[in-house]
């Protein structure tokens, strides 16, 4: 089988790879195993001088790392960089943190000593998505690695060439070879990977149909697994809100990526004492987002990373208005190779619809007017997903009492939901479970192990 990396925004074919074989994948595996050996013995110490070093690399290198992921999935180049430069701060963070998280915890018993260590596991797989083929695959492999285990890459095949540039950083800064291995697999043979013995864990970021695959392998193995899959997030803006700031933030988090995004705000939520003034003011900033070549710096919108996104998104556009939603900007697939949507805002969205049932992965904006506080709570709540939320208003404190009625892994108050090196990230129903980031991420894929000393 090969892999195409395409251009979404030309559709010209940039690179083909061929997929490893069976046999190629199981000896990748054989030596991130026989690595993990050495690697875990390791001090902090040595571990974070790699880590500052890649550190280093990633902002040298960002403006060419921007570019190969502007080709690949079409990223917009300033999003690129800036998702580079979020890719150095986490190896910078775990590099000077990590020793300090996995400190041995001492706990006063009966015992003349007790308290709790944190172990390595051994080769952790990841199987990540090409919305942030950097910052996905980095935000799990620093704590991993920091924490003593090796780690095994399957990337998504549409992003392959990113997937060996990263691989090429880890030799680059110094790291052991197959410390972090690359794994040029289809998604058929990821099973085959969970099975094998000698991996003792797995984290997927990717959609909710993925996470349940990936988790009924891991469970069948009985491997430690972290998912974190779709998401609708629901941004709640009440009648106190500051309305200017709350467009101008909703706004810039609906087209994160060109929509394209887990934690990119997809429901809004608006009270009716200001829904006419926040659309209003909404579909016009929407409208002038100027959408073009992810390779042109004053791009807003690029396009999606593949067709059948495109046709999916637009589908759900469509069955959306049949049932009944107000289509006030946008709906539109531009006559032109590239895989781009036009910027759209969806109005009289109600339950039934893909709008408000489903995530829209794309730059497709979903408002829905509530009765009052507690109704626009019981709308956001009415979502198998919870990753993420926010409110908007001038009385944070009341704005806090509310998010924590909220069902999602974070509520952001005044201000757009993102991941945050420092902050545990995750979600709660078809969003998945397990944290990454902070130090709860790093307690992830270590064995917590209790001494007793009598």
């Amino acid at each position: 089988m090969k892999f195409a990396s395409i251009n979404p925004a030309t559709g010209e074919t940039l690179q083909v790879f061929e997929e490893m074989s069976a046999a190629a994948a199981g000896s990748v595996i054989e030596n991130s195993y026989q690595a993990f050996q050495s690697w875990k013995s390791t001090s902090f110490a040595e571990r974070a001088g790699h880590m500052y070093k890649i550190s280093e690399l990633l902002q040298q290198k960002k403006a060419e790392l921007a570019q190969l992921m502007a080709c690949e999935m079409g990223k917009p180049l300033a999003q690129g960089i800036a998702e580079v430069e979020k890719c150095a701060s986490v190896c910078h963070f775990y590099a000077e943190q990590a020793e300090f998280f996995l400190t041995e915890d001492l706990i006063r018993t009966e015992a003349t000593k007790s308290y709790v260590t944190f172990e390595p596991l051994g080769p952790v797989l990841a199987v990540m998505p090409w919305n942030f083929p950097l910052w996905q695959v980095f935000r799990f492999a620093a704590p991993t690695l920091m924490a003593g285990n090796t780690a095994l890459l399957k990337h998504a095949s549409n992003v392959s060439g990113c997937a060996i540039e990263i691989e090429k950083l880890f030799l680059e800064a110094g790291f052991p070879k197959y410390v972090f291995s690359t794994l040029l697999i289809s998604s058929d043979h990821v099973e085959a990977v969970i099975k094998n013995p000698l991996v003792k864990a797995v984290t997927l970021t990717g959609s909710t149909e993925a996470g349940r695959d990936v988790a009924r392998s891991a469970g069948e193995n009985l491997k430690k697994i972290v998912l974190e899959l779709g998401g609708s997030d629901a941004y709640l803006v009440l009648a106190d809100a500051d309305i200017d700031a709350a467009v101008e933030l909703c706004v810039k988090s609906r087209l994160i990526n060109s929509g394209q995004s887990c934690i990119a705000a997809k429901r809004f939520i608006v009270v009716k004492e200001v829904i006419e003034p926040f659309t209003e003011k909404f579909i016009k900033l929407m409208r002038s987002k100027k959408m073009g070549s992810p390779l042109n710096d004053d791009t807003a919108v690029g396009p999606l990373a593949r067709h059948d996104l495109q046709e999916q998104l637009h589908q759900q556009v469509l069955m959306s208005v049949k049932h009944g939603a107000v289509l006030a900007l946008g709906g539109q697939i531009p006559v032109d190779n590239g895989a781009y949507y036009v910027p759209t805002v969806l109005t009289n969205v109600k339950p039934g619809m893909p709008a408000y049932d489903d995530e829209l992965f794309g730059p497709v904006a979903a408002i829905i007017e509530a009765k009052d506080e507690a109704d626009a709570i019981r709308l956001a709540n009415d979502s198998v997903f919870g990753l993420g939320s926010a409110i908007f208003s001038r009385d944070s404190a009341r704005a806090e009492k509310l998010a924590l009625q909220l069902e999602s892994g974070c509520c952001f108050i005044n201000a757009i939901v993102a991941s945050d090196p420092r902050l545990p990230f995750g979600g709660i129903k078809t969003s998945g479970y397990g944290r990454e980031l902070g130090s709860y991420g790093i307690k992830e894929f270590v064995n917590t192990k209790t001494i007793y000393v009598k």
